[in-house]
């Protein structure tokens, strides 16, 4: 009865192998021999242009990366310029006031006119 398990055991593990189908190309690419054969020789311009196409694809991932981060660095610096902008208005609004002017001409000497303008008439 044992010789008859093991037979049934045998065929089990050759039929599950062999119903994969992936132990010979698997056998071929750890060992190297799939390189040799003329498909994969024929194969080659493609495989180089694959590669390259690879390579642009990635070149093309960090370029794009890059200049997501420099619009967001310019964005961030044009916030700062806009409320530098508005901070830089609002004192030249608030300076140029005539109570401002005032102030500032009292310190050098020179005093607001309490007379009301009149015209001059030249005949």
């Amino acid at each position: 009865m044992s010789g008859k398990s093991n037979k049934i055991i045998s065929e089990a593990v050759s039929s599950s192998s062999s119903r994969n189908g992936m132990e010979k190309p698997m056998q071929e690419v750890l060992g190297g021999t799939f390189l040799t054969k003329k498909k994969v020789i024929r194969l080659l311009p493609f495989i180089f242009y694959l590669t390259f196409l690879a390579l642009l694809y990635i070149a093309n991932t960090y370029y794009a990366e890059k200049k997501v981060r420099e619009m967001a660095g310019i964005r961030d610096e044009l916030k700062e310029l806009r409320y530098e902008y508005i901070t830089t208005k609002s004192e030249l609004m608030f300076q140029t006031k005539q109570s401002e002017i005032l102030k500032h001409l009292q310190t050098r000497g020179i005093k607001e006119s309490t007379n009301p303008p009149f015209k001059i008439y030249i005949e």
